[in-house]
């Protein structure tokens, strides 16, 4: 939808679209928005490079902005963390991450909990890898077997009825996830396997790891290489992440790969990479991909050390 406006100093026109804002003759991408803050009947638009944009005199129009703006907002981290699942459940309330704490929108997906708040920390909480979903008071706090610590809440009377699906979804989630795995056997020299998202138990992966060093096979069908990465973390921290990493990306294989060129020119996988610690960290320790070939085995052994 489009609106009259005051910003950069003159009344502009302004485009409310999928992927960003159109104000006047600029196009601001939600990749480049680091929050969106609404004050005093005007809206403060802060960029990741500092810039603070501020956008006045909307009228009657401020509620219906700031309403399809926030959505639109919401929408595209949604997007960003590959969320493609069925909702379960929306509300709104407080929470806390290891970045920010604050209060916006907490969704219930079938295999995640999601928080989204108007700035660029949304995170998606994968159910398969909670070690426990506690509900003390009004607080839900939900901890990661990688460490990651999580809490949401002061939903009103929808924090009780949140937390029991939230905990309903993790048991299921985590008994289709395991009856999967236990179907897949591991291939040599490969000593850990996962999947990307439980609703696609066809494609997997597997992976080998070694003393700071670990090779992963992606089994897809559309896959001609070994993706390699050193990393100076223990063995399980390592691990732990790394089943992160290729739960949260689901089918979008090439995040883990592109260079930081390719990433630079796809908006939505900067948004991703912002919003997702476990992509960010597996990208940090790549150590290039081995392509198939009719040495690739003994290559893949040199590697691992074996």
């Amino acid at each position: 939808m489009k609106y009259s406006a005051h910003v950069f100093g003159r009344d502009a026109e302004i485009s409310l679209e999928k992927e960003g804002l159109r104000l006047g003759e600029r196009f601001l991408d939600f990749a480049d928005v680091a929050a969106l803050r609404p004050i005093s009947h005007k809206v403060y638009a802060d960029t990741l490079t500092g810039e603070t944009i501020e956008i006045s005199m909307l009228g009657f129009s401020y509620d219906g902005f700031w309403e399809e703006l926030s959505d639109l907002f919401g929408r595209r981290s949604l997007e960003a963390l590959f969320v493609d699942e069925k909702l379960m459940m929306l509300s709104e309330g407080e929470y806390k991450t290891s970045r920010e704490s604050g209060r916006g929108k907490i969704a219930l997906f079938e295999d995640s909990v999601c928080i989204l708040p108007q700035t660029c920390s949304a995170v998606r909480i994968p159910l398969c890898f909670a070690r426990e979903i506690r509900l003390d008071g009004y607080v839900l706090n939900i901890s990661l077997f990688s460490g990651a610590q999580y809490s949401v809440g002061r939903m009103g009377y929808d924090t009780k009825p949140f937390a029991e699906r939230a905990q309903q979804a993790a048991d299921r989630v985590k008994k289709e996830r395991a009856a999967a795995l236990e179907k897949l056997p591991l291939q040599k020299p490969f000593t850990a396997k996962g999947l990307f998202r439980t609703a696609q138990p066809e494609q997997y992966w597997q992976a080998a790891l070694g003393d700071g060093v670990c090779a992963v096979e992606l089994f897809t069908g559309d896959d001609a290489a070994t993706y390699l990465y050193r990393f100076p973390e223990s063995k399980a921290a390592f691990a732990g992440l790394l089943q992160e990493a290729m739960e949260a990306m689901g089918p979008n294989r090439e995040i883990i790969y592109w260079t930081d060129e390719q990433i630079a020119q796809k908006p939505l996988y900067r948004m991703a990479l912002q919003r997702c610690r476990a992509v960010s960290f597996l990208r940090q320790r790549s150590a290039g991909r081995l392509i198939h070939s009719a040495n690739h085995a003994q290559k893949l052994n040199d590697f691992l050390g074996l």
